[in-house]
């Protein structure tokens, strides 16, 4: 499986898409205008090893939504992933058995590697 989740007003996403040129590697998947799916989420969070893993606490709403100060659980990080598309991290890309969540300079490095062994 090759899927690229990614926002495409963010420019981070779109800057990473035409550096690494990831529309030629992956099934791109627009998440504001493609909602995510319960499996979908569900696989992302088993491969990244949890919901809060791919929950994005820099998203404007989390503070918005007084998230910040709420002691959120498993099952929150996902409905509120489910509930609105800004609450995942991304970019997320799914290459094969490994997962990229986040655009760190290191999570972006580590997928251009993984796309050299391809």
């Amino acid at each position: 499986m090759k899927k690229f989740y990614y926002l495409g007003t963010c420019s981070t996403c779109s800057k990473i898409i035409n550096n690494h040129q990831l529309d030629k590697f992956f099934e791109m998947r627009e998440i504001k205008t493609s909602p995510l799916t319960e499996e979908e989420v569900d696989l992302m969070a088993k491969m990244a090893g949890s919901y809060e893993a791919i929950f994005s606490k820099r998203s404007m709403k989390y503070k918005a939504w007084g998230l910040k100060e709420k002691n959120l659980g498993e099952a929150d990080f996902k409905k509120y992933i489910l509930e609105e598309y800004t609450f995942l991290k991304r970019p997320v890309a799914i290459l094969n058995e490994q997962i990229f969540v986040g655009n760190s300079p290191k999570n972006v490095e580590a997928l251009a590697a993984a796309l050299e062994n391809e």
